[in-house]
């Protein structure tokens, strides 16, 4: 089984990051042929100051190390070590009718959020396409919000099929429904698009300043807090120990504590968990030469398994 999966470089890696995707695609590596990469060329479409792009290609490369991507069990590299992948998604492009682009929710989206309405924005699913159908993944660990963009590389992998022979394998989603979406500060998706998140690799004081400015509502200290939709409640599930989350909820309904108190112990929760993963993160800062090898020779590695798909296809269409 080969898995395959990418994330953007366009900010800091938070929680939302972890659950939805990295969390795992990381446990994916020890069942199958991992390919995991950073999608810089995806990230032009909202990143366009090449200094904080190169930057952000190394932070997300420092964060998923030290979460514990192991490059002896996966292939991890930058999207733009494989030019191929272009080729590929013009190819794909020949075939992908436009409605199905024009339905895509992410697009529509972005637009509503201010982003210029380019050409890269609206072709983003067709590049996704090539870059999960260039190394032939039968899984792709995705977030909840990206599934609808799997399905558009399903049908356009099943259309070329149909038109030029098997040369692609029909990839399936990898989604974890429970925890593919973390709540924000403001209780909306935790996404660096609505400025709510909660990096893995935070400073103390701004990390604590924002889990205690995290929305609550306004009921009093000596009331039970509402459990249903509790923003607080659903980070504390995702990092605490079984036990300690139902000892936290019970503190919710028996009421007597303050959301600054129940803010305060969720803080503890948190930065108990990311404690491992930021430790590893300040050793592998201290050597980039490290990390920039490992995505020299994982673009090397999936380079190599690229060309063989790309010459496939090529034979298929006639070129």
């Amino acid at each position: 089984m080969r898995i395959l999966s990418g994330v953007q470089p366009s900010g800091a890696l938070h929680l939302g990051n972890y659950f939805g995707m990295m969390q795992s695609a990381i446990a994916l590596q020890n069942q199958g042929e991992a390919f995991y990469f950073i999608a810089d060329y995806h990230a032009m479409t909202t990143v366009s100051d090449p200094k904080l792009l190169q930057s952000n290609i190394h932070e997300i490369a420092l964060g998923f190390l030290a979460c514990g991507l192991d490059p002896e069990k996966a292939v991890f590299f930058r999207q733009s070590a494989v030019p191929e992948v272009h080729e590929l998604a013009w190819m794909l492009s020949t075939v992908t009718p436009m409605g199905l682009l024009e339905r895509c929710h992410s697009f529509k989206d972005k637009i509503a959020r201010g982003f210029s309405p380019s050409h890269g924005l609206f072709a983003y699913p067709v590049l996704m396409a090539a870059d999960i159908l260039l190394y032939q993944a039968n899984r792709v660990p995705v977030g909840k919000d990206q599934k609808q963009h799997l399905e558009v590389t399903r049908d356009i992998a099943l259309k070329f099929n149909e038109q030029y022979g098997e040369v692609f394998v029909i990839p399936e989603p990898d989604i974890r429904e429970a925890v593919a979406t973390v709540p924000g500060l403001d209780g909306q998706k935790m996404s660096k698009s609505y400025q709510n998140t909660l990096e893995l690799f935070s400073e103390a004081k701004p990390f604590s300043k924002k889990v205690m400015g995290i929305k609550t509502d306004s009921t009093p200290v000596e009331a039970p807090k509402p459990t249903e939709g509790s923003t607080l409640l659903a980070l504390s599930r995702l990092v605490a120990k079984p036990e300690e989350y139902q000892e936290y909820e019970s503190s919710f309904r028996a009421g007597g504590k303050g959301y600054g108190d129940l803010k305060k112990a969720l803080l503890v929760q948190l930065e108990r968990f990311l404690v491992p993963f930021q430790e590893e993160y300040q050793k592998l800062k201290s050597d980039p030469k490290k990390v920039n090898e490992i995505l020299h020779e994982g673009g090397v590695k999936a380079r190599s398994v690229a060309q063989k798909t790309l010459e496939k296809a090529r034979i298929a269409v006639g070129i």
